[in-house]
């Protein structure tokens, strides 16, 4: 079954379990997402709406819950239904650790203005959050505080997608193939700050399969992004021209929902099958852009 065949059946439980759940879905896109209504996140909700959610979740990667106007304490209460809180090797300007909710901003962090350099921009690279983890994310939470009025946008391209894009011959020579991950290759591979010896320390190198196999779907995807700095057992410069070929091919439009921000928006979507990156079409210089982010710890890839 494909991933959108599965995604499909997931997305179609019984009449009587439509009939219960307590808010209603409309799909964004082919590729993922889905728009949920009749929610509001800054209560507390109930195991079965949890249920519900991840259900959806499941089914269409990303969810979208428009009109939240939630403040860090109820972001992180409402994040904590779906499993423990990922802490961050991350830094603030003034060199303290990202508190588990924290800020995505171009606002400089002195003069409190728009700025086209914010201090770190990783976020602007295909990436799936946390995958120089030994466990990565299972998902991440974006909080829209404030956007531009146009532009800002958010890409999310389905690696099941780019997956099932490959030639049977490449599936096969793809199986086995380990990627080394690293908060170093990160920070070297975007031009950021260089990693320091002690985020070194508390984030080492890890390994995850190329391809891994979603824990709760078994559908099989693409698992790539800004973090990896070699493939296991191959000449660097060999693997990082597979990489680079497997990105570009597995992030084609076809395979992308952009997400275009509305204030208020809280969007939670799948880590372990998507990859991401913000859009820096808008004018940075004058326009903010602020949200607030909690991820979720995952499972190991297999």
């Amino acid at each position: 079954m494909t991933d959108l065949s599965q995604a499909a059946a997931i997305a179609s439980p019984t009449a009587a379990l439509a009939a219960a759940r307590p808010f209603t879905i409309a799909r964004l896109s082919d590729v993922a997402g889905a728009e949920i209504h009749g929610i509001n996140l800054a209560k507390p909700i109930t195991p079965e709406l949890r249920d519900a959610i991840l259900e959806a979740f499941v089914a269409h990667h990303i969810l979208v819950f428009r009109d939240q106007h939630l403040t860090k304490d109820q972001q992180h209460a409402f994040t904590l239904n779906f499993g423990e809180l990922e802490e961050h090797v991350g830094r603030l300007p003034d060199g303290t650790q990202y508190p588990p909710v924290h800020t995505v901003t171009n606002l400089d962090a002195e003069t409190g203005k728009p700025t086209p350099t914010p201090s770190t921009h990783g976020n602007y690279f295909w990436h799936t959050d946390k995958s120089y983890h030994a466990i990565p994310s299972l998902t991440t939470l974006l909080h829209a505080v404030q956007v531009p009025p146009e532009g800002g946008d958010t890409l999310f391209a389905n690696m099941h997608m780019g997956y099932d894009a490959l030639p049977e011959d490449e599936k096969v020579a793809l199986t086995g193939l380990r990627a080394v991950h690293s908060w170093e290759a990160s920070r070297r591979n975007t031009g950021n700050k260089p990693a320091t010896e002690v985020q070194k320390q508390e984030r080492p190198p890890v390994d995850h399969p190329v391809v891994r196999t979603h824990p709760e779907t078994g559908s099989k995807s693409l698992y790539l992004g800004m973090h990896i700095g070699h493939i296991a057992g191959m000449p660097e410069a060999e693997g990082k021209a597979m990489l680079d070929d497997l990105l570009e091919r597995a992030t084609v439009p076809a395979n992308v929902y952009r997400h275009q921000w509305k204030r208020g928006d809280l969007v939670m979507w799948d880590n372990r099958c998507l990859l991401h990156r913000a859009d820096r079409n808008y004018d940075m210089s004058v326009h903010a852009r602020v949200l607030h982010r909690t991820v979720v710890i995952g499972t190991k890839p297999v």
